[in-house]
């Protein structure tokens, strides 16, 4: 005996009832057109979140977009900050540099050699850092403070073991120290004529020049630089008016061109002591004071041993 297979419904019944009428509306699919269908969907679904989701990410982008400049503005002009301020340093560091050579010379130490002092010592260690991603501008301001950093931090260090030796040479020869002519001997004007060859203003010829000339008023007075002794008092010829004085340990000082001489020959001075009246005696072409300093015979540049400031 047989039994007839019963034959699957292929078809799925679907009955959709309205609230507002008793209308009954009767639907029925194939499990193949269903599944298109739903197909269907999921494709419409799809694109309609990725649409979505792209002019979400176009939206948040801007926003960053926007947050990334303004940091970008903000860091740039920190670092043009920074490195102005660097610079000032540097500046600073300059004028400690000038100090050093005056210091040196009143504690009798060699002066640094200039290419040791342009490059300094030690420096500091920067850490590297991967600039990879950030603008060229910024990498270039990063750069170059960098290297700002290195160049001030290897010059500090050499002032500081500088200013340990002298230090150390100034508290051994503190007595000496009072013989060295470290004073301007007057206290106003300006600097007419400096160390070093010049035209000469009668005549015109490129000449020496031993010393600075101090352009001052007549009858302004004019001091020692340092202890010493008076050797010479007088007139000299074109330079008038003269005193000389020999400090020891090498040192003289001259000043010429004077209306009054204040001391005599022999006489025991202290730094800072009045000693003569600026004027226009000798070969002088207006009233000013010329001032030399020597050490054992040889010229020197007045300029390295000024201590109290910087000439006007």
């Amino acid at each position: 005996m047989f039994r007839r297979k019963k034959k699957s419904n292929k078809y799925h019944n679907y009955i959709i009832l309205s609230e507002r009428d008793s209308d009954i509306q009767h639907f029925h699919f194939s499990r193949q057109k269903l599944l298109t269908v739903a197909g269907i969907a999921v494709v419409f679904i799809s694109i309609a979140l990725f649409l979505s989701a792209d002019a979400l990410t176009g939206v948040l982008y801007k926003a960053k977009l926007k947050d990334l400049q303004a940091n970008y503005k903000n860091l740039t002009e920190t670092l043009v900050d920074l490195q102005t301020q660097l610079e000032d340093v540097s500046g600073q560091v300059g004028i400690i540099e000038k100090k050093d050579l005056a210091i040196r010379t009143y504690a009798g130490l060699p002066q640094i050699d200039q290419d040791v002092r342009k490059m300094g010592i030690g420096g500091t260690k920067i850490k590297n850092v991967n600039m990879d991603g950030i603008a060229p501008r910024v990498t270039s301001l990063i750069s170059g403070i960098e290297m700002d950093v290195d160049a001030l931090s290897r010059k500090v260090k050499l002032e500081l073991k500088s200013y340990n030796s002298m230090f150390n040479s100034v508290r051994d020869h503190s007595d000496n120290l009072k013989i060295i002519p470290s004073i301007r001997p007057v206290q106003e004007g300006y600097l007419g004529s400096g160390y070093g060859y010049r035209e000469d203003p009668f005549n015109g010829k490129v000449r020496f020049h031993y010393g600075l000339d101090f352009a001052v008023n007549t009858g302004t007075k004019i001091y020692s630089p340092a202890n010493g002794k008076v050797k010479f008092a007088g007139n000299q010829g074109g330079f008038g008016k003269v005193i000389k004085i020999d400090h020891g340990n090498g040192y003289r000082t001259i000043y010429a061109h004077l209306s009054k001489i204040k001391v005599k020959r022999g006489q025991q001075l202290q730094r800072g002591e009045l000693i003569a009246v600026s004027g226009n005696s000798g070969r002088s072409a207006g009233p000013h004071l010329h001032y030399e300093v020597h050490q054992y015979g040889a010229p020197q540049n007045p300029m390295d041993y000024f201590f109290s400031g910087y000439l006007k």
